[in-house]
């Protein structure tokens, strides 16, 4: 569904049937943490899910307030690999080990 950010995003659900308007991140709710839409304009996760279409990638997202970012709310996301039993470092490559290249693609 498209979040108001303007992203295809799994994680979110909006109902609007017959004049509700209902929104909500079930990523973010899933940790226990409170979701707002201005979450959606920085959240990596509609990105990730474009780079790495793996079905195995599990995500899990936290709500922080880093230093730098001038103390607004910022989504960090926590990736593991349900088929290699790993966490994944950088979730848009993947763990390497499902979806290897082909052979074509390496360098000699």
């Amino acid at each position: 569904m498209r979040t108001p950010a303007g992203f295809e995003c799994k994680y979110f659900y909006g109902d609007y049937f017959r004049g509700r308007s209902v929104e909500e991140c079930r990523l973010i709710q899933a940790s226990g943490e409170k979701w707002s839409a201005d979450l959606c304009k920085t959240c990596p996760v509609p990105a990730i899910g474009r780079a790495n279409a793996c079905e195995f990638l599990q995500m899990r997202a936290k709500v922080t307030r880093p230093f730098t970012a001038g103390f607004m709310r910022r989504v960090e996301v926590a990736a593991f690999c349900e088929k290699s039993n790993k966490s994944v470092k950088e979730p848009q490559v993947g763990c390497g080990e499902c979806h290897p290249l082909p052979n074509i693609f390496e360098v000699k």
